[in-house]
């Protein structure tokens, strides 16, 4: 008997993994597709994706007309696209890269393959640029600083060998965390919960929620322990409770109005149009690019708006629009984060994940009380 159980329990953790990987892979390629459809330069160097149909193989930022995205495939780089049967482009010469790029490319190379954390006087020297030229021109590159990067790879370490089953504090230190205090630090931002957690797919999590009335309709508010984890408009309140449950399917979920209260009244507030601060604790999961949009969605005054162009310049990534408009669709937590700020830059409203008549009444509201 106890060996079945053992067996079963194996057997369900083993599920869990293989479903985890393959929704990471089919999250990686689908980014993949969407900067080769924006044509993004600053992929270039980081992967190539090749057309069956025609046999070529191309740089992200190729600007020929785009496949079909059933005809594509990607490669790490040109060498694994030819051992593919693939020929280089002649339009956008994957093979060869800029100096700037060869720089870039330098740089992770050596923020990749480092022990311990390098400062970025260190890198310069290595590189050969000065500390401000290097900076400015990774940070132009990636989005993020060299110290940035580095972290995000840490976290990253620590992230793959939770998933391989290894233990906390075997994952942080092989990751280049000198303590457990400094990964529990950063765990609540980068991971949305604790690594103990997160090793069990968000097993022993503990979610309380309300659903409240609004005039915008059901708004469904779910938070842990450490903050807000789901803020959500709908038409039907028992629809809400599912698609939570369902999202956080290995967490222990419960309705709790009372214990909620403290996040209810604030957002409700907000809907109803009130000159109420936000300043909610948050527990999500998110990559460092979405973390960055959010922050900065967080700063635009009430009753204003920002263009999507104007939130990639804000975060330091001016070609980045449509990058940051997927972070806006991909926001958990409505009115916390308000998304709901962001427009196209001609004015029209563009999407919102809850509605574009919602959208709408928000901003309304908003612009009719400040």
């Amino acid at each position: 008997m106890f060996l079945q159980i053992h067996f079963a329990r194996k057997l369900r953790i083993a599920r869990f993994f293989a479903q985890f990987y393959a929704v990471n892979m089919q999250t990686e390629l689908q980014n993949k597709w969407q900067q080769v459809v924006a044509r993004d330069a600053r992929q270039d160097g980081r992967f190539v994706f090749a057309v069956r149909t025609t046999g070529i193989y191309c740089r992200p930022s190729c600007p020929s007309r785009r496949p079909r995205r059933d005809s594509v495939e990607f490669f790490a780089g040109p060498n694994e696209a030819e051992r593919a049967g693939y020929r280089a482009c002649l339009r956008c010469k994957p093979t060869q890269i800029s100096a700037q790029a060869q720089y870039v490319i330098h740089t992770r190379q050596l923020l990749d393959n480092a022990e311990g954390v390098v400062t970025l006087r260190e890198l310069s020297q290595r590189v050969g640029l000065s500390p401000f030229h290097l900076q400015r021109l990774f940070k132009r590159a990636t989005g993020l600083s060299p110290r940035e990067y580095q972290a995000a790879r840490r976290m990253q370490h620590v992230k793959t060998g939770l998933r391989k089953g290894e233990d906390v504090t075997t994952a942080l230190y092989d990751a280049g965390f000198g303590s457990p205090s400094r990964l529990y630090e950063k765990a609540p931002q980068q991971l949305g919960m604790t690594p103990g957690e997160y090793r069990r797919g968000g097993a022993g999590a503990n979610i309380a929620f309300a659903v409240a009335p609004t005039p915008l309709g059901r708004l469904l508010i779910a938070a842990t322990e450490r903050g807000l984890c789901a803020v959500r408009f709908g038409n039907d309140a028992s629809d809400l409770e599912s698609d939570l449950r369902k999202e956080f399917h290995a967490a222990e979920i419960h309705r709790d109005d009372t214990a909620m209260r403290q996040y209810v009244e604030p957002l409700l507030a907000t809907v109803r149009g009130e000159n109420t601060a936000i300043d909610l604790p948050l527990d999500v999961r998110a990559t460092a690019f979405q973390m960055k949009v959010w922050e900065k969605l967080r700063q635009i005054p009430r009753g204003e708006t920002r263009s999507y162009s104007d939130v990639a310049r804000e975060i330091g990534k001016p070609g980045a629009a449509r990058a940051v408009a997927r972070a806006c669709a991909s926001n958990p937590i409505a009115l916390s984060v308000p998304c709901h700020r962001v427009i196209r830059s001609d004015g029209d409203l563009a999407g919102y994940r809850w509605g574009i008549a919602r959208k709408k009444k928000l901003l309304e509201r908003e612009r009719a009380s400040s």
